[in-house]
């Protein structure tokens, strides 16, 4: 269970304290790391509080980039990354981590906004589009996760 913290403020920039201060909020639900990802331009902002559970390198940090397109902060499980993983490799995707994390990223790229109808688990997750400046949000089915 990690913590997730979201500032949208288009066109401005991000307020880095408040930023830090809503992540400080959520330590107890990941005490296992902190990370930022800011972009003033655009006016969005991820914090994240880890819980190392599934990869525990560094490789599975957050805010997590893939490539210089997409970053995301998410908060979850998905029990079927393993198998959506090996899809993605079958499509030609390689991977550098272990992380369900990573495998929402490349599904993300792959499927667009459609990839969550193939996640099976709890999430709250925001992928920022660094291309196109496009937030996708997204939360489980039932609601498990807090966003």
């Amino acid at each position: 269970m990690c913590g997730i913290s979201i500032l949208l403020n288009p066109g401005a920039k991000i307020d880095k304290d408040l930023l830090k201060k809503m992540n400080d909020k959520v330590i107890y639900r990941g005490p296992d790391g902190e990370g930022f990802y800011i972009n003033d331009e655009v006016g969005i902002g991820f914090g994240h509080r880890r819980l190392s559970i599934i990869d525990l390198s560094e490789n599975g940090k957050q805010p997590m980039k893939f490539g210089e397109k997409y970053v995301i902060t998410y908060n979850g499980e998905i029990y079927n990354y393993i198998e959506l993983r090996e899809e993605l490799i079958s499509a030609g995707y390689q991977f550098s981590t272990a992380s369900d994390t990573e495998v929402i990223l490349a599904s993300y790229d792959h499927w667009g906004n459609a990839c969550v109808q193939k996640f099976n688990g709890m999430w709250a997750f925001c992928i920022f589009d660094m291309v196109n400046n496009v937030a996708f949000m997204c939360r489980d089915r039932f609601g498990v996760k807090p966003f």
